[in-house]
């Protein structure tokens, strides 16, 4: 390496996360002076991590770069597709021969024996056909890519709306009166439900939504699958939930990922609000959904951490919800923000299905067609 001239140095991602840049240093920078140049299309193995499946081919823009001997690179034969061997490498049987090719006792500190790797028998067939899985399978990876660009623009327009709506930055058209600075305990209720997951005799059975619900969904709907338990008809109407209330989880294992908030969109007599959870109900001249946005917003999720108590576990107290500050705008001007946000939300809602639809159908066809349980048809210049 020359001193003067900068290098990119990559790594492999754990779980077959692909190769990407480390850092770019100046040659006299790099403590580690024995280093070898990646091509694009090299499949690249980390000798340290490979029991947790950190392997995978180096992309066109990561040409040139260079790795040290904890790396591992292979050149692909004649007999071998590189781009098959990168889809080879989610097999089970490949990740088996990885593990029981790895020495060491810790398995963090397991270092990986290329030389017995490659004693290991791997049925492969013809290079025309491993050529033809390898591209059905990037087809779905492609569509897969594309789904995943739109889910991240559908959130960062959210993230942009959100911090110029929420805070009064930006005035939608139309929109005209005084913001008002009040505390949340003065812009809605906040009721801690005490209502657990058992089911007692005589009680009335009831639907509960849980801190799952709330922590994996933006908003509730009735219709969707609940825990069955019981409570009592007192519980049932102080924690009973109603459209517009905000769910927010009170509780969390770490301080920064405190009171996320759900919507409730539709409600149902026999839903109600579990234990672990808060319902923030709002006040006239509030709207739920603009509270719900608020609780997103980075300056809220701060106030909220430094305010979390505890040690091993972390919980808000209803005072500490209530004195939150917040600010207002009229009405009719929160339900505006609120639909703009909620536009971009639906359609991360949206795409997010097709994601898992797209992953599952993926895995299947891997499945098949690299233990050869279903064989691929060539044309006649591939055969």
């Amino acid at each position: 390496m020359d001193a003067g001239s900068d290098y990119d140095l990559v790594t492999v991602r754990r779980g077959r996360g692909g190769v990407t840049t480390r850092e770019r240093l100046k040659g006299r920078d790099i403590a580690v002076k024995s280093q070898f140049s990646v091509r694009a299309g090299d499949f690249l193995i980390s000798k340290r991590q490979i029991v947790h499946g950190a392997c995978g081919l180096v992309p066109p823009k990561l040409d040139g770069s260079i790795v040290s001997n904890e790396y591992a690179v292979l050149l692909g034969r004649p007999s071998i597709d590189l781009d098959f061997l990168n889809y080879l490498s989610h097999s089970i049987y490949f990740q088996q021969t990885c593990f029981h090719s790895a020495i060491g006792v810790h398995v963090e500190k397991m270092i990986f024996n290329l030389e017995r790797w490659l004693s290991w028998d791997f049925d492969l067939p013809p290079v025309s056909e491993q050529r033809r899985i390898a591209e059905i399978l990037s087809t779905w990876d492609r569509a897969i890519e594309t789904v995943e660009r739109l889910i991240a623009n559908a959130r960062l327009q959210k993230q942009a709306l959100m911090m110029e709506l929420l805070v009064g930055d930006r005035r939608l058209r139309g929109c005209s009166g005084e913001w008002r600075t009040l505390t949340l305990g003065q812009a809605a209720e906040v009721i801690v439900s005490n209502v657990d997951k058992k089911s007692v005799a005589g009680e009335r059975p009831i639907r509960l939504c849980n801190y799952t619900d709330v922590y994996r969904t933006d908003r509730i709907e009735a219709d969707a699958p609940f825990m069955r338990a019981t409570a009592t008809p007192a519980q049932i109407g102080r924690f009973g939930l109603k459209v517009g209330d905000v769910l927010i989880t009170k509780d969390s294992e770490t301080p920064d990922d405190i009171a996320v908030p759900s919507y409730v969109a539709s409600d149902a007599e026999d839903l109600v609000c579990g234990y672990h959870l808060a319902i923030v109900r709002p006040n006239i001249g509030t709207d739920g959904q603009f509270l719900k946005f608020y609780f997103e917003h980075p300056h809220t999720r701060s106030f909220f951490a430094s305010r979390a108590n505890g040690a091993t576990r972390f919980g808000l107290t209803v005072d500490a919800i209530e004195s939150a500050p917040i600010r207002l705008p009229p009405l009719p001007e929160q339900r505006r923000i609120a639909d703009a946000i909620a536009t971009a939300e639906r359609e991360i809602g949206r795409l997010s299905p097709i994601v898992i639809t797209l992953q599952k159908e993926k895995s299947a066809l891997m499945q098949q067609l690299l233990t050869g349980k279903r064989r691929v048809k060539l044309d006649a210049r591939a055969a």
